[in-house]
């Protein structure tokens, strides 16, 4: 007992790095999101379903192939006609990932136990080299 008295702050630092250490582990078991490689292999293995949750001008300047777009502010009610399969997986994708995040809550609440974000958002996926369709 004596030396964890002498020696608390040490004690404190120690904790504290190994916290540090441990939290990106921690972001990512909590859905940190998904990188763009692993999206692209859920759209081609599992037939994920992509949808742009920007607005229609955002979405018409640039979106990921074969998205389709349902703005955030509509999805509880427009995601169940747009994706009627609950059962594939579902990326959600916007240009930072922000309203992705957002958006998530919603699908799941919806039913949809598979959705997952782009982490990054479409501007990963640009980084990544992978195409973008501009309607």
């Amino acid at each position: 007992m004596k030396f964890i008295i002498d020696n608390w702050m040490l004690i404190s630092v120690a904790l504290a790095s190994g916290g540090m250490l441990l939290w990106p582990a921690v972001q990512g078991a909590t859905g940190g999101g998904l990188s763009s490689a692993a999206a692209v292999q859920l759209i081609n293995r599992e037939r994920a379903v992509v949808v742009d949750v920007s607005e229609a001008e955002e979405f018409a300047a640039g979106h990921v192939g074969g998205a389709k777009n349902v703005p955030v502010g509509e999805l509880e009610k427009r995601l169940p006609e747009v994706v009627k399969n609950k059962t594939l997986p579902l990326i959600l994708v916007c240009p930072s990932g922000s309203r992705a995040n957002r958006a998530l809550a919603v699908a799941k609440k919806l039913g949809y136990d598979k959705a997952q974000v782009l982490a990054g958002g479409l501007k990963s996926w640009k980084d990544a080299n992978l195409p973008v369709e501009k309607a």
